[in-house]
């Protein structure tokens, strides 16, 4: 059947353009890895870098007829664990970027979709095998790759309406914690393992002048950068946090006056100014 023999044209075209999109920022995509809180920091970048080699010699091998359904059975189990890590992500309710083509899809019912039928298409690769090409596959091959990705589309979650960490006016969960010692602290949840939070820890040292500071991890092996560290292995998934470098800012009570992705300086300007801003008169 002229479907099921072009099912590997599409396959081969689904991970070239996944693993082109994680070789323009292999950083970033090691940081969608560890948002998903299934490995350990220390795993999420020789996780994401062995993502990337499997989706080019899976690419590889469907392109060779002898090793198609080699191709096809790896790009297979690839699809499977994406979709169990998704799968996971969603039973969680957390809000996470999909990292499936270097963009900035957040996980949910539209990638779970797209995810399960990439996966049927590697199965009817394999099941087709190594069968010789012909033109007519790539107008075919085409039309898989729509009835894969355009309803998955449809079902896209709006990043606006995404509902992910901890919202000012509820409590901040953290367990280590030292009492405050002023009106207002700023918690920034880092990693070993992030890029960013090493090159936010000087931001978050300088801010130390101006609020308490502390920092938090769930894993030890952050220096700290002369910051207090408090390390909670909870603390991501009991506040619904996506991903670090992230900042919270509470008050004496741990009640949280704003909180927001610090990955760049501005970034943490604008949390500041809103915790400010949320603060009472008192306070200020």
């Amino acid at each position: 059947m002229i479907a099921a023999e072009s099912a590997y044209l599409a396959v081969t075209a689904v991970l070239l353009a996944a693993a082109l999109g994680k070789l323009r920022d292999v950083p970033g995509f090691a940081r969608s890895v560890a948002g998903y809180r299934v490995l350990p920091d220390g795993l999420a970048r020789p996780a994401a870098v062995g993502v990337l080699v499997a989706e080019l010699v899976a690419a590889g091998l469907l392109l060779v007829p002898g090793g198609r359904r080699w191709g096809a059975v790896a790009a297979g189990l690839l699809f499977a664990a994406f979709l169990a890590a998704m799968a996971s992500v969603v039973r969680r309710g957390m809000a996470v970027d999909c990292g499936c083509f270097g963009g900035r899809d957040l996980v949910g019912a539209g990638t779970l979709l797209r995810t399960g039928l990439l996966l049927v298409l590697a199965v009817t690769a394999a099941l087709a095998g190594p069968t010789a090409f012909a033109p007519v596959q790539l107008p075919v091959a085409a039309v898989l790759l729509g009835l894969a990705i355009v309803p998955a589309r449809l079902l896209r979650v709006n990043r606006d309406r995404a509902a992910s960490g901890p919202r000012p006016g509820t409590p901040f969960a953290l367990n280590g914690a030292p009492e405050p010692a002023g009106d207002r602290v700023m918690y920034a949840l880092v990693s070993p393992a992030c890029g960013l939070c090493g090159a936010m820890l000087p931001e978050f040292a300088a801010t130390a002048a101006r609020l308490e500071v502390v920092l938090v991890s769930a894993v030890d092996g952050h220096g700290g950068d002369g910051l207090p560290v408090v390390v909670d292995p909870d603390v991501f998934d009991r506040n619904d946090i996506p991903w670090p470098p992230y900042v919270v800012v509470t008050d004496r009570a741990r009640t949280v006056l704003a909180a927001g992705g610090a990955a760049a300086p501005a970034q943490l300007e604008q949390i500041l100014s809103r915790a400010g801003a949320a603060a009472p008169r008192d306070e200020r």
